[in-house]
């Protein structure tokens, strides 16, 4: 499905989520964090709070998967499909090359929100970081990230069974405030413009779990 605001695909096998879900409990839900929130309340990117616990706004866990991991590649693929065929944004990769392994457990969830707006700086957790910068590094290259690069799509991949939990509705204003909640449908990658107010509502009931990610691009014109 695919309108101005966003595009859908819900024909992922079952097989291929089934992988990914495998390698996800194998190697990143230990390093599952509780989930934190960044500001950019100036407008300028200047970030007065990062890595800030506010579970007032977002209430989830969440552990970071590098853009050299096959997860993320497999992820790309469908960014590109999706921007060719519905954005045609000036995009050129992921943005922290990660991306993040999100879980919601019964009572969590994540407040509306813009990820144009946000920040969630962090020093990689996992394992497959081997190569790890100090934070002096990653902290330099954020900076001049924000200088000369926004977040342009986000998307998500759901992972998890729509049977498997209750709430944890994916919900988005697109175009002329028009509100569209996403199909539960496991194997299921959404994409959308990173300005568009999103939330996750809470989860009532089991366990949620999702991919995120966002690309990034020149600064808009």
């Amino acid at each position: 499905m695919a309108s101005q605001s966003l595009w859908y695909y819900t024909g992922l096998p079952n097989t291929v989520i089934d992988a990914i879900e495998e390698d996800l409990d194998r190697n990143f839900s230990p390093d599952l964090k509780p989930s934190v929130v960044g500001h950019s309340p100036d407008g300028t990117g200047a970030k007065t709070k990062v890595n800030e616990l506010n579970t007032s706004i977002r209430n989830a866990q969440n552990a970071w998967i590098p853009s050299s991991h096959w997860i993320a590649g497999f992820c790309w693929h469908y960014v590109m499909r999706a921007n060719r065929e519905n954005f045609l944004y000036d995009i050129s990769h992921i943005d922290q090359e990660s991306l993040q392994y999100t879980v919601y457990d019964s009572g969590e969830y994540y407040g509306w929100h813009s990820d144009a707006d946000l920040s969630t700086m962090h020093t990689p957790l996992s394992e497959w970081n081997k190569a790890q910068k100090s934070i002096e590094e990653v902290q330099y290259d954020k900076i001049r990230t924000q200088n000369e690069c926004c977040r342009k799509l986000s998307f998500s991949l759901l992972i998890a069974d729509p049977s498997d939990y209750r709430g944890g509705n994916l919900e988005i204003y697109g175009f002329q405030d028009k509100k569209y909640i996403v199909p539960k449908q496991r194997g299921t990658i959404i994409l959308f413009d990173s300005r568009a107010k999103h939330r996750v509502t809470k989860v009532t009931e089991g366990v949620r779990k999702s991919i995120v990610g966002w690309t990034v691009g020149p600064r808009w014109k």
